[in-house]
């Protein structure tokens, strides 16, 4: 993971009732955080409820994310999430709705990363059993098939929001230092927009690979898309890219 591998420390977990980078308030930000759920980040059932429980008791928006299910994640993580959401009374959230002036809580806000189309596709039962709007933030679209593309125009019809991610998923703050901003914007960020886009997705959204940002990328990219996704980590860091 470049630079970020260097920032991460074998450092103590917290709950995530405790990151309040991972709630949103209603106060209309652009550079929004989601705590990772992937098993590597070691996010517990348990840490997962207080999350939950602080969502619905404080009327704010708690931002989840995984990647590849039933592989980054397993199925039974993400379904006791959507399960505790709906039993907690919590509304589902898209980033578009966040970008629309909407996604009040309480409510969970659940997305997934990168390209693993087929995997997503697959988990629509499972969505739509709980009634389910996420996020699909997705990196490297001009390699997709048709079959994968088909699969986000179903997706986008279930009601779930298709967001930019980047084009090669790239960690931004490293090939802004290399190459200059306006390379970034040219080479990885217009373009992910522009292809989505011409495939019908709206686009209101981008999520940095890797979660880092900086304040002239997130002013740069507020031009073009009205929110971001950065990350909140759960474990102790050197630096958090969250800005809160």
């Amino acid at each position: 993971m470049s630079a970020l591998a260097g920032a991460l420390t074998a450092g103590c977990q917290h709950e995530l009732s405790d990151l309040d980078g991972a709630f949103y308030d209603g106060d209309g930000r652009t550079v929004h955080c989601g705590v990772n759920l992937d098993t590597k980040s070691k996010v517990s059932f348990e840490s997962i409820d207080s999350g939950l429980d602080r969502a619905r008791d404080r009327g704010e928006v708690i931002e989840l994310y995984a990647h590849h299910p039933g592989v980054s994640v397993p199925i039974d993580k993400l379904e006791h999430v959507l399960a505790g959401a709906q039993g907690r009374g919590l509304a589902f959230v898209t980033y578009a709705d966040f970008a629309h002036g909407g996604g009040t809580g309480p409510g969970l806000a659940l997305s997934f990363d990168d390209a693993s189309v087929d995997a997503w596709v697959a988990l629509r039962p499972l969505l739509q059993q709980y009634h389910a709007r996420v996020t699909f933030f997705v990196s490297r679209y001009r390699f997709l098939g048709d079959e994968q593309r088909a699969g986000l125009q179903l997706l986008a019809a279930d009601g779930h929001a298709i967001e930019a991610h980047s084009v090669l998923h790239l960690h931004a703050p490293d090939y802004v230092d290399a190459y200059g901003l306006d390379a970034y914007l040219r080479d990885e960020l217009d373009p992910s927009i522009e292809v989505l886009r011409n495939d019908g997705f709206e686009v209101d959204a981008f999520a940095y690979p890797f979660g880092v940002r900086t304040g002239q990328l997130d002013d740069a990219i507020a031009k073009r898309v009205p929110v971001i996704r950065s990350v909140a980590f759960s474990y102790t860091v050197i630096q958090s890219p969250c800005p809160r």
